[in-house]
């Protein structure tokens, strides 16, 4: 089905943050994802786990939540995230077997998988930067949540 000027595509902006406690350790992810006038916050973690791995799975399971194709402007203070998707990396390991060089393995080639997937099912997906801990109430919350996610698991 192909969209008109009448039928514009929705469009969501998804903030995201990651955690651990340690690395690898007690770990949290949370997503902010706001349409329009709405938010919807998500957050988790996992027992021993790194800070990349929940960078990228707060991106994934934000994603996760769309039911319909939109255009998409992800917010992250995680360059790794960031730079992967917009530089290309992640597609150039999966081409290369995820391999990041001849010998050198890509980590988390799991969830680097998924989430080019997901991008995918979108009609667009913009990553975008943001200074962590800096003056964006979105990006600051979902840090408050990783944070809080990674605590569940002690120290």
């Amino acid at each position: 089905m192909s969209r008109t000027n009448d039928h514009p595509l929705p469009h969501v902006d998804i903030y995201t943050d990651g955690a651990c406690s340690g690395n690898p350790g007690p770990g949290g992810w949370a997503a902010v994802l706001v349409f329009g006038e709405h938010e919807k916050e998500l957050s988790g973690g996992e027992e021993n786990t790194t800070n990349n791995r929940m960078e990228i799975t707060a991106v994934i399971r934000g994603l996760e939540q769309l039911k319909k194709k939109c255009s998409v402007t992800v917010y992250s203070d995680s360059r790794y995230v960031v730079d992967a998707m917009t530089k290309g990396w992640a597609i150039r390991w999966k081409n290369n077997g995820w391999k990041r060089t001849k010998n050198d393995p890509a980590l988390n080639p799991d969830l680097w998988q998924r989430l080019l997937e997901l991008c995918q099912c979108q009609e667009s997906v913009d990553f975008r930067w943001l200074k962590g801990h800096d003056k964006n109430d979105r990006n600051n919350r979902c840090d408050a949540l990783a944070v809080s996610e990674s605590r569940k698991f002690g120290d």
